[in-house]
């Protein structure tokens, strides 16, 4: 290697190496040494010392081995010239294009910044090559060349002669006119000296078929027999784009796949897929005699390196790019979107971004495009793919499908696809055929929504129409505003009237309500916030009606207000039916008899499913404590509950819950939801299926009940507890005087959906080992967060696992001091169930 030199070099050419590159093999000076040391003159064999009167007589057989010998050299001589000639030419028109020189000038300028560097004028002009491309071929070449500092000369020639091996390489593709050219030259002057005789070059296409686009090293009748592979034919080349990634076969015989020269060459093969931006375009496909040459890191980025090398070839004379052309494609893409009756999305990469996973955005839209969540074609246009749709990125979804269409050009579409959208934090879903196919550097997606969106946008409008409910939307920017019918309908104007804007809607209003009004108005235009409020309006006919109002912002990309959206709601008969109930409700508190009575049966209700606590229970090798403390006001009696039994699979059921509200619905709930739990228990289903069918009892036989609920079965023999949650708080397990928060498994409360299923988590008990499960009642504070709470519960549960003498303290004492000892301050009712795993037991539970 050439140390850097002291004398600085010309820097009319910009960034120009000032010292030595690698050297780049054919034109080193050395001499050629024997086996026996002796240095020759570059010919064969070695030159003989004795008198010409004793040396045999050359025969036939060593003249013909001394001239293909010599042969062999000026082979290898002429090869190296040519590649050297190529680095020479390809840095000679860097310098033309930056000192705007002509070729001759350029030339000289070139050997005089080498002599000034004080390096050969081929190695000035890699390491100029290498500066100016900064492509991947570089970047191998000079980790070649720092990899090899600490080896030997010898390993340091075979890494400098694989740089420039790649970089004649490029030349000579980048200098051919079709793949057949490169496939020749890439065999001649990079892979042919790592022992490969042949090479394939395979473009793939939309259809999964493969054609032939160059080969060398192979027959012609060879080549022309495999120019089309159809699709379904698993080859090497098709196993590494399905796999997209290199596909190693140590022999062509085990393999077992057919492809070209399979019958000729039987050694070894490497099928690399050659792709640029992201894109799969096709495949190099490289084949040896015999065995592969030792892997190595290095040998793979060449081939990687060729690869690329081929797709951006390919790229070149397929598919020219440039700002000229990609508009061009686009406005052909947006002419032939805009004519198409279903909504159509043109995506495109987005800037920056060139590695998997790709990031897609939304380049236009066409005029039927309608977003299925609502919101305007400004609100998806121009946002990337998962802003505008972040539930696609779930595995299989939307964004994963774009993105192997864009990568390997294959079309896709399904009849049956399932789109998401995220406003306001609630998920909105929509079934849709879905066809997306790559149209260059862009990609094209189109949706149908299913047969049954028709049917719901009836059902909205008779919704709208029965709700009384009118939509509106005001563009702020323009003044445009748009009704549907009812909304003019509810305010007494015919269809042809003007809208009125919203803010002349005081004029409109009783003078009461306008400072109402002005706030909304306020809150809305000027905070930027959603609003809403209510009012009467005075209609033209003279009918006041009780409205309700309420309306959004939309913002551009810029966050600047565009638009306002909302709905008006005629809540007259609402307004006249609470007139009413307050004044029943006046009237019911007026009578102390009725309120007494109503909390009177609540109790009693409550006290009939869960009488009072009384000394724990011994099952198996159990202690079963429990206990409940009432809200202090009786109008306040909850839906706490709480259960323990036997089952006759000889489990032991254990579970806790709290139905939302107080009063005699919540008491009602109770009882249904602690009932209908006992007989579920008796099918030997586990907790988790036994919450999923609580939840459809919760949600279809009882009237608008929500509640949270653990559920756990315990299998005295080994020990093992099994459990489940409905949005419930964890049990507390203490162990050894330490407390935790079991782990929470998934599950929502019961209820809120029609099915919901629910995960299960299991848990060995030990000898001595404590579980308290319980409602909210015992640690919810209104100044702090559940979570402090809880952690204070632990704390607390700790402290309290110890008797005073230190004795191990007995469950009813740790439940009466938890009661005693809670911070909680909401005065709701409060439901424990503690069990405790008798000492005494074996420490091996049976199996």
């Amino acid at each position: 290697m050439h140390q850097p030199h002291d004398q600085p070099a010309d820097r009319s050419a910009g960034a120009l190496p000032r010292t030595g590159s690698p050297k780049v093999g054919p034109q080193r000076d050395h001499q050629d040494t024997h086996p026996d040391g002796h240095p020759d003159s570059h010919r064969a064999g070695h030159q003989d010392d004795r008198p010409a009167d004793t040396r045999p007589a050359p025969t036939a057989v060593t003249r013909l081995a001394a001239t293909v010998e010599n042969l062999r050299t000026e082979l290898a001589r002429a090869r190296a010239d040519a590649a050297g000639r190529s680095l020479v030419e390809m840095a000679a028109g860097v310098l033309v294009e930056r000192l705007r020189c002509g070729p001759a000038e350029a030339a000289a300028q070139l050997t005089a910044l080498a002599e000034q560097a004080d390096v050969p004028v081929l190695e000035f002009a890699a390491e100029l090559v290498n500066q100016v491309a900064a492509d991947r071929i570089s970047a191998i070449a000079r980790e070649f060349v720092t990899s090899s500092v600490d080896r030997s000369e010898e390993a340091a020639d075979r890494t400098e002669e694989a740089s420039v091996r790649l970089r004649a390489a490029e030349a000579h593709s980048l200098a051919a006119g079709d793949s057949e050219s490169v496939a020749h030259s890439m065999l001649a002057t990079a892979l042919r000296p790592l022992g490969a005789v042949a090479v394939a070059i395979w473009v793939a296409h939309p259809d999964q078929s493969l054609t032939l686009e160059g080969s060398a090293g192979f027959g012609e009748a060879e080549a022309r027999r495999w120019r089309y592979v159809p699709p379904g034919v698993s080859t090497p080349a098709r196993r590494a784009l399905d796999e997209r990634e290199t596909v190693v076969f140590p022999s062509l015989v085990h393999a077992a796949l057919p492809t070209i020269g399979q019958h000729e060459y039987t050694g070894g093969r490497i099928a690399v897929p050659a792709g640029t931006g992201g894109r799969l375009i096709g495949v190099l496909e490289i084949c040896w005699p015999t065995d592969l040459p030792p892997r190595s890191q290095s040998l793979q980025r060449q081939f990687e390196a060729l690869a690329e090398l081929c797709a951006t070839t390919l790229e070149t004379w397929t598919e020219p790019t440039g700002p000229k052309r990609t508009d061009r494609e686009f406005d052909e893409l947006q002419r032939l979107t805009d004519g198409v009756l279903d909504p159509c999305l043109i995506l495109r990469l987005a800037p920056g971004n060139t590695e998997l996973p790709l990031e897609f955005a939304v380049r236009h839209v066409n005029p039927a495009f309608v977003d299925f969540a609502g919101r305007p074609n400004s609100a998806v246009a121009g946002a990337r793919l998962l802003e505008a749709y972040p539930l696609a990125a779930e595995a299989g979804g939307l964004a994963e499908k774009v993105e192997h269409v864009f990568a390997t050009g294959e079309p896709f579409r399904t009849m049956d696809m399932r789109l998401a959208a995220t406003v306001d934090g609630i998920p909105l879903l929509a079934r849709a055929q879905v066809s997306i196919s790559r149209h260059g550097r862009h990609v094209v997606v189109i949706w149908r929504l299913d047969d049954g969106t028709p049917r719901v946008a009836r059902l909205l409008q008779h919704a709208q129409r029965l709700g009384r409910i009118g939509g509106f939307e005001e563009n702020v920017q323009t003044g445009q505003i748009a009704w549907n019918e009812t909304l003019f309908d509810l305010h007494g104007l015919p269809p042809t009237a003007r809208p009125i804007a919203l803010e002349r809607l005081p004029e409109h209003a009783h003078p009461d309500d306008r400072p109402a009004i002005g706030r909304f108005l306020r809150t809305l235009l000027h905070h930027r916030r959603p609003a809403a409020t209510a009012f009467r309006l005075h209609r033209p006919d003279g009918v006041a009606r009780h409205i309700r109002v309420v309306a959004e912002p939309v913002h551009d990309e810029n966050a600047a207000l565009t638009t306002v959206r909302g709905a008006y709601q005629d809540v007259s008969a609402q307004h006249w039916t609470e007139v009413a109930l307050a004044a029943t409700r006046d009237q019911l508190a007026h009578s102390e008899q009725q309120a007494a009575e109503r909390s009177r049966l609540a109790l009693q209700l409550q006290h009939a499913i869960m009488p009072p606590a009384r000394g724990p229970l011994t099952l198996h090798d159990l202690q079963v404590a429990v206990r409940y403390r009432p809200a202090e006001k009786d109008h306040l009696v909850g839906g706490d509950w709480y259960d323990t039994l036997a089952l006759p699979s000889g489990e032991i059921l254990l579970c806790v819950g709290d139905v939302a509200g107080h009063g005699i619905e919540a008491a009602t709930g109770m009882v249904a939801l602690r009932n209908a739990l006992r007989g579920l228990a008796a099918t030997g289903a586990g907790p988790a299926q036994l919450l999923t069918w609580l939840n459809s009892v919760t949600h279809h036989l009882t009237d608008n009940v929500t509640a949270t609920a653990v559920c756990a079965l315990y299998h005295p023999g080994t020990r093992r507890l099994r459990w489940a949650r409905a949005g419930h708080l964890p049990p507390v397990l203490l162990r050894e005087g330490r407390a935790r928060a079991l782990p929470q498994p998934g599950g929502i409360l019961l209820g809120a959906l029609d099915h919901a299923d629910y995960e299960e988590s299991h848990l060995e008990l030990r000898a001595g080992d404590t579980l308290v499960m319980f409602t909210d009642g015992l640690i919810e504070r209104r100044d702090e967060s559940v979570q402090a709470s809880l952690d204070s519960l632990l704390s607390l549960s700790e402290k309290t696992s110890l008797a005073k003498d230190g004795a191990p303290d007995s469950l009813e004492s740790h439940l009466d001091h938890l009661l005693r000892y809670s911070s909680a301050d909401t005065d709701d009712d409060t439901c424990l169930v503690g069990i405790s795993v008798d000492r005494a037991s074996s420490d091996a539970p049976e199996g």
